[in-house]
């Protein structure tokens, strides 16, 4: 009999990350309506193209269960998500939205929400068996978007790649030894936009780049 595969997701209560954990049980007395749990990922059928985002906003996915849903970051994701053909439904920032996926999935370095947005080396690294699982679940992804350096480097790190290779620049694609491709953005944070870092044609064009890789025409 085979080895039972091991979970992609934290269970709602995982115990491993004490300061994670406070801060859950801290914004559960807050908020007890909220989902206030590590965030699984959304999957669609038969993904392609995986996004891994750094952790959960705290009034957004932590707030809703649904990566990138409830903030900024997810009006601007999944409005070029559906651009591209990678979502199917209307986007209302609610999980019972309907929203469906195509041919992509999203998940985050870090499944539960960290104080002030900022996830430690230990917490990073205590989450990454989950990244790998999902690697090893979903075999036909080629393409990964990494929204950000720490997503970048713990995308490189999870599939036993060196930084030192393959440095993280908004728009490059590195080509790994698995056969994935990585495609690099800043994060299509508020904060991100606002300055002026990341617009939204810079953020289509690393999404041109991916339909591209994919075979498919630029929008």
């Amino acid at each position: 009999m085979a080895p039972p595969r091991p979970p992609l997701d934290p269970e709602r209560d995982c115990p491993t990350c004490p300061r994670l954990v406070a801060f859950r049980e801290e914004w559960r007395a807050k908020e007890p309506s909220w989902f206030n749990a590590p965030v699984p990922s959304f999957r669609g059928e038969a993904p392609r193209l995986l996004v891994v985002g750094l952790a959960p906003g705290v009034r957004g996915a932590n707030r809703t269960g649904r990566p990138f849903t409830g903030d900024y970051a997810g009006d601007l994701l999944y409005e070029t998500l559906a651009d591209y053909g990678f979502s199917r439904g209307t986007f209302r920032a609610d999980p019972k939205d309907g929203l469906e996926l195509v041919g992509a999935m999203i998940t985050n370095a870090v499944r539960c929400v960290p104080p002030e947005n900022k996830p430690t080396p230990a917490e990073i690294h205590a989450c990454r068996p989950y990244l790998t699982a999902t690697l090893a679940a979903h075999a036909e992804l080629g393409d990964v978007l990494a929204l950000g350096r720490v997503a970048h480097e713990t995308f490189l790190r999870t599939v036993g790649e060196k930084l030192t290779a393959h440095p993280f620049a908004h728009g490059a694609v590195h080509r790994l030894k698995n056969g994935l491709r990585l495609h690099d953005s800043y994060h299509c944070s508020r904060y991100n936009t606002n300055t002026g870092r990341l617009t939204r044609e810079m953020f289509r064009a690393v999404f041109d780049g991916i339909a591209r890789e994919m075979g498919a025409p630029a929008r």
